[in-house]
């Protein structure tokens, strides 16, 4: 398939962890609760948890087998680009402690950030890294904190005094920035946020009762409940879609729905080649190929044409990439 102007060719094989399980995270509100255990504590903004952010993870990882300690990946919520401006977030809460756990954490504490966190001094945040003992910080070389970002490496070593900082990481000779990954998938270039994220771009949340028209036109689609501040490409994708069933093939449509402008904007999913009632249960949906981007029909019949083209379309995007046709019940160590 041909992605989005200078959308990359060719394909790569899919990597994907296997479908997660609501009680695979270990996640924390406050610094409070690993207090006192001797944990490495990777600490970062972490949206989207990159490639710049696995390798410090990865970093942060080896050093915790070393000294036989767990690691903590430390985090704030929502970024402050989504709280003080008109940004949209890479990853939710939910995501990113899967993200990060996928990543080798541990555990995960995501730090609650709004307006009164941000006017903190430095020295209060420095205060409660303090208080929480870690045997190891580890943070990225542009990592700041605290009022107007005043607080640097030079504060964190006074109270951390086991300091390591990581360098930025390259990926496709840039550096990996959420920044980047935002721009790429204004453009609906899914593969260039990939290649930047390391793993697809995903969306988490919980089906919901849509208007049910895909049903009669026979491509019945699971609606994926969405936060508006979630960073969204917009156009019809090939997809992987993780169920409490397992993981699935199929096609989505992001995004307004031309042919129904009185409808809210909204992710369909339609799995291939299976039937599951997935109401009210949470789904991830993997966005894995641009297809085309979306249209207003002048017909059902007109509509119903093109999707079986996007059927096509996607069915072989996902062969090469060696998915459709492919599933595994939930518990399955290898799904994909």
């Amino acid at each position: 398939m041909s992605g989005p102007p200078g959308a990359p060719g060719g394909h790569e094989a899919l990597h994907l962890p296997p479908p997660p399980r609501d009680d695979d995270v270990v996640l924390h509100r406050d610094l409070a609760p690993v207090a006192g255990a001797g944990a490495v504590l990777a600490i970062g903004n972490f949206d989207g948890v990159h490639v710049g952010h696995r390798a410090l993870l990865a970093h942060a990882r080896s050093r915790a087998d070393e000294l036989a300690a767990p690691l903590v990946a430390v985090t704030f919520f929502p970024p402050a680009k989504v709280l003080f401006g008109d940004a949209r977030f890479l990853s939710s809460e939910e995501e990113k402690a899967a993200l990060l756990s996928e990543a080798g954490a541990d555990g995960v504490v995501i730090l609650p950030f709004d307006r009164a966190f941000a006017a903190q001094p430095p020295e209060a945040f420095a205060a409660r890294l303090a208080a929480a003992a870690p045997a190891m910080v580890v943070v990225g070389e542009d990592f700041r904190f605290g009022r107007d970002r005043a607080g640097g490496l030079d504060l964190l070593r006074r109270v951390a005094p086991h300091l390591e900082v990581v360098t930025l990481e390259l990926a496709a000779g840039e550096i990996a920035k959420s920044t980047a990954i935002r721009d790429a998938l204004a453009r609906g270039d899914v593969r260039r946020a990939e290649r930047l994220l390391g793993v697809p771009y995903r969306v988490r949340g919980p089906v919901v009762t849509g208007d049910r028209r895909g049903r009669t036109i026979g491509v019945p689609t699971a609606n994926v409940a969405t936060d508006p501040r979630k960073a969204l490409p917009i156009g019809v994708f090939a997809v992987a879609v993780d169920t409490p069933g397992g993981r699935f093939g199929g096609m989505a449509n992001v995004g307004p729905r031309p042919t129904f402008p009185d409808a809210p904007p909204a992710l369909e999913a339609h799995l291939f080649d299976v039937a599951v009632d997935l109401y009210e249960r949470r789904v991830t949906v993997h966005l894995l190929e641009f297809l085309r981007p979306p249209r207003r029909f002048g017909s059902l019949e007109e509509l119903r044409a093109q999707l079986a083209h996007d059927d096509r379309a996607a069915r072989a995007a996902l062969t090469e990439r060696g998915l459709v046709g492919r599933h595994a019940a939930a518990g399955d160590s290898d799904p994909a």
